[in-house]
């Protein structure tokens, strides 16, 4: 068996100019900073850094979030450089499948598949409850779930998700308008927040820094003295379940790492971007500066205005709990309302890097060639709508909070191969023109894979089990199925690249004749004027 067959750049880049499985590029770099700053903004800035405070780091919460920032900061530049030079739907997919070979692709694109499934469902399910907490807040004693005696539905995830479903149908470019002015408010927000968090901050609460370590069970409650909620690498070296310290700082890095979820989403949709050599690694970068900066700001409010043990006593402290805390319940309330908006935002980008990573996996006949039709509005409208059906049923019909780390180590694993697979591509096509280049290569891709690869090592041995069980399930799929399908087997990748190739030339001969009846039709006026003026000189 062929396990590590690769599939060429150039067979890659054939599959985004033919047929009816092609996107529209309309992309700009403006619109794929926005892309990443609305997941990063609304998926983590209002209520991660709380619990990475209460229940991990305390005010050194501060440096959890710039070691992930500068982790995952790192490994987004190594997929701005793939997509500089691989500008397809797909994202590490699509970029391990030209460098490492298929089954790894197959892997890669798996976890995306579980990475965003889960963060989408989880999102949209944390939209609910903080647009309930939303209302509470305003007076309305109102729920959005009904109880069918055992059963409970939530129907406020399935209108967020339909809405922005539908919006995706219509096109990537509509979708991305709508994003951007949700974006622009939300960042609107985040200033307030921290100019009047600034005003509530004492700093007695950054004291101690870095809190002494403590028995997990003690903060969190028995039932986290644990294995299985027990970080893997404290699991592995037999330390006893603890929370703050040092292992704490990391173990909150591992834990918002979630919030920068946004950027590989960015790769994703980069078949899609105008100028995506140019634009993808602009984009990125923009955006992820953007996104520290704020993230860095609200910790330091947030683990200012109230000690970290007042928000380990809440039930689910978010940066409206801290702002309650502090007495200024006003506030709290135009922050609940930011994170309904700035949710909402989450779950349009995801559903799309979500789909635009099946629909990469189904050109490739990994999953179902059908899958993958292109509608009138240039976007994979039935795939689109089925992708929107399966995570409003998740969400409105499941406890998917459970789930949230699944999240996590599916990008961190995505990020490790990807890093890897950079000096491995740069050894095997140097002549590929890079638009943009990570610098340090191999060591510095490497010391990216590494830390990826060691913040996976803090997330908790039950995530760790859950997510073997979906490779397992993963590699049941492909050798019953993708394996016998894969286009690349039958070589059906060549005969596109071919008919790419022809579909290029003819039209660049089109072009050509174009130009020449042009300077034809301009010869014959030039020529007309200049026997009138001879006539009107003999005149």
């Amino acid at each position: 068996m062929e396990l590590f067959r690769t599939k060429s750049v150039e067979q890659a880049l054939a599959e985004t100019t033919t047929g009816d499985r092609k996107l529209v590029r309309n992309l700009g770099a403006w619109d794929l900073a926005v892309m990443g700053v609305a997941v990063a903004v609304g998926a983590g800035i209002f209520s991660i850094g709380a619990q990475a405070a209460a229940f991990h780091a305390g005010p050194a919460a501060i440096i959890s979030f710039l070691i992930a920032g500068v982790i995952c900061g790192a490994a987004v530049m190594c997929y701005a450089e793939f997509a500089s030079m691989i500008p397809a739907a797909g994202s590490a997919y699509t970029f391990t499948y030209t460098t490492v070979g298929e089954v790894v692709a197959w892997v890669i694109g798996w976890d995306l598949i579980l990475e965003m499934l889960m963060a989408g469902s989880v999102v949209s399910k944390y939209w609910s409850v903080y647009l309930n907490d939303f209302l509470r807040l305003m007076g309305f004693n109102s729920s959005t779930e009904v109880h069918l005696g055992w059963f409970t539905f939530d129907w406020a995830p399935l209108i967020v998700v339909a809405f922005f479903t539908i919006l995706l149908v219509l096109g990537t470019k509509i979708g991305a308008r709508v994003d951007g002015a949700f974006t622009i408010l939300k960042i609107g927000i985040v200033v307030f927040v921290v100019i009047v968090g600034f005003f509530y901050i004492k700093p007695s609460n950054y004291t101690p820094f870095v809190p002494p370590s403590e028995p997990a069970s003690k903060v969190l409650g028995p039932a986290s003295g644990g294995v299985m909620t027990q970080p893997l690498l404290q699991w592995v070296t037999g330390q006893k379940p603890t929370v703050y310290g040092v292992s704490g700082i990391i173990s909150g890095a591992a834990l918002v790492f979630f919030s920068f979820l946004g950027f590989d989403v960015v790769a994703t949709a980069s078949e899609e971007a105008k100028n995506p050599k140019r634009n993808v690694p602009l984009g990125i970068g923009i955006g992820m500066l953007m996104v520290i900066v704020m993230y860095m700001l609200v910790a330091v409010v947030t683990t200012g205005m109230v000690s970290y043990k007042d928000l380990a006593k809440a039930k689910d402290p978010s940066l409206a709990t801290g702002f309650e805390l502090a007495g200024a319940t006003w506030a709290a309330k135009i922050i609940s309302f930011a994170i309904v908006i700035g949710l909402t935002t989450v779950v349009m980008v995801l559903l799309l890097g979500l789909t635009r990573v099946v629909f990469a996996m189904s050109r490739d006949g990994l999953l179902p060639r059908g899958l993958s039709k292109v509608g009138r509005h240039g976007t994979p409208a039935k795939l689109q709508i089925a992708v929107g059906v399966l995570v409003a049923i998740v969400s409105s019909c499941f406890n998917v909070s459970i789930l949230a780390d699944m999240v996590n180590i599916g990008t961190l694993s995505a990020f490790t191969l990807v890093a890897i697979s950079v000096p491995i591509m740069r050894r095997k096509r140097p002549d590929l023109p890079r638009s943009f280049k990570i610098p340090g290569s191999p060591w510095v891709p490497i010391l990216i894979a590494v830390a990826n690869f060691w913040l996976m090592l803090n997330l908790t041995v039950l995530t760790w089990i859950r997510f073997v069980v979906w490779l397992l399930i993963g590699f049941c799929v492909y050798f019953g199925y993708s394996y016998r399908h894969s286009l690349l087997g039958t070589g059906q990748l060549d005969a596109d690249m071919e008919k790419a190739m022809e579909e290029k030339a003819d039209t660049q001969k089109a072009d050509v004749q174009k130009a020449d009846a042009q300077k034809g039709e301009e010869n014959l006026d030039l020529a007309g004027l200049t026997e009138e003026n001879t006539e009107s000189r003999r005149a």
